[in-house]
């Protein structure tokens, strides 16, 4: 699940709003690629609609959307297109209600492409318009544009992203503990281990996520299902080639239960392993900075919830870790995810509005205020600041990445955002997996 939303805290805060403090201007110079804050009215020229106003609607909230304004703030200065954002932690449910009750935004961030194909075959949708096509077949891979398209037709354009094969760990802890980092399954296991075995909990987690509770065990169990099988058996799994109760998909599950579901291994600071399920997920790796868990696996937006103040770094307090294959032939597969920016409407300003937001100027303003990661071409590497954000970037650039996209957003929505979620909770809370999968299995649309 792409839900990035909810950070209480965010990083390099101070520094990126210093960065904006001369959006407002218009009037120097710069290129189109970074066009952050360059004060140069003139590359806006092309959308400018005067007296507009766009409304836009997603998960992003909190101090993240407040840098998600400032990275359009000179956009809207200089195309008098006023852009109404508003952010929701209930965005998946709300969204299908407004859409229902003829209330739709303008435009969506929809990180779930099952979402888009529901709505687009519903009619919902608007097709995008030609300079938002050109401008997303420029800017990202045609493995990216694919999940947005429906019929043939390109339904939004990709936005933000994010690397879900993470492990967040304490250099610091490590260093004074000894602990190596593990590089293979196995040696995960063993540092668990010998975690537990000094009466620390290794592992902490939390799937509490509102409206989308247990989306985070999702992206566990995706992980894992990319690591005890070939990208081509995920593949069969995400789109129902085989059935969500086969034995492939058991074993895996049963893997991540291993940890998830081991009393020995978590809920490090919170409780037993049940109390997964009412840990918030904005919460659940913070126990690391107090020394009460080791291991957190999580997203790369999870940089956004540490305190103000947490060192990111190899040398840090906090910082990641791929989280090790299975089998090492089957190479070093990459969980991500992202949104899309989707349009019920097609008036001008609209269509503007969307077409600058898949922009390479878009892009490197956006990522100049910090906590930014995209697969957008354009996006110049040395504009990203986290670390963990750089390293990113690199991965989703990187042509030879085995890259698949998390697959609760690509399943039908009524599984992927549904019974999946339920699911796993109930999972998390002592049902078995036998009865789960099967369970999940019953609900896919016929």
């Amino acid at each position: 699940m792409a839900v990035i939303s909810g950070p209480r805290q965010a990083l390099a805060v101070a520094s990126a709003l210093g960065l904006v403090l001369t959006a407002a201007a218009c009037g120097g110079g710069g290129d189109d690629d970074n066009a952050a804050a360059t004060g140069d009215c003139s590359i806006y020229e092309k959308y400018k609609h005067d007296g507009t106003e766009v409304s836009i609607y997603a998960s992003i909230r909190d101090t993240e959307a407040d840098l998600l304004e400032q990275s359009w703030a000179e956009f809207t200065e200089c195309t008098g297109i006023t852009i109404k954002y508003e952010g929701s932690g209930e965005f998946e449910a709300q969204l299908q209600v407004r859409v229902d009750g003829g209330n739709a935004p303008d435009i969506a961030f929809i990180p779930q492409p099952g979402l888009i194909a529901r709505f687009a075959e519903a009619g919902k949708l608007k097709a995008v318009g030609a300079d938002t096509k050109t401008m997303a077949e420029a800017n990202y891979s045609a493995d990216w544009l694919k999940y947005a398209t429906v019929g043939g037709q390109l339904y939004g354009a990709p936005f933000g992203s994010n690397v879900k094969s993470f492990v967040w760990y304490s250099p610091k802890t490590f260093t004074e503990k000894g602990y190596k980092v593990p590089t293979t399954w196995d040696e995960l296991i063993a540092l668990s281990d010998q975690i537990a075995a000094t009466g620390e909990k290794p592992w902490c987690a939390g799937i509490e996520s509102g409206d989308a509770t247990g989306w985070p065990a999702t992206d566990w169990i995706e992980d894992v299902m990319l690591r005890a099988n070939t990208p081509e058996v995920y593949d069969q799994w995400v789109n129902h080639e085989i059935p969500f109760n086969d034995p492939k998909v058991a074993s895996a599950v049963d893997k991540a239960g291993s940890i998830l579901k081991n009393d020995k291994y978590v809920n490090g600071g919170f409780g037993d392993s049940k109390s997964i399920s009412t840990t918030a997920f904005q919460e659940g790796g913070l126990p690391i900075l107090e020394g009460k868990c080791a291991l957190h696996r999580q997203a790369s937006f999870y940089a956004n919830q540490w305190p103000e103040g947490t060192k990111v770094a190899e040398d840090g307090d906090v910082y990641a870790f791929y989280f090790p294959s299975i089998d090492a032939a089957g190479g070093k597969p990459i969980l991500g995810a992202g949104e899309f920016t989707v349009a019920f409407a097609d008036r001008p300003e609209v269509q503007a509005v969307q077409t600058y937001l898949a922009s390479g100027e878009h892009a490197n303003s956006r990522g100049k205020l910090g906590n930014w990661v995209s697969a957008n071409k354009k996006l110049d590497i040395n504009n990203v600041q986290n670390p963990i954000d750089k390293l990113s970037v690199g991965i989703l650039q990187d042509t030879t990445t085995v890259f698949r996209f998390d697959g609760s957003d690509l399943m039908p929505a009524a599984v992927g955002a549904g019974t999946f979620w339920k699911g796993m909770v109930d999972w998390v809370n002592g049902k078995d997996t036998a009865s789960t999968l099967s369970y999940i299995e019953g609900s896919w649309p016929k």
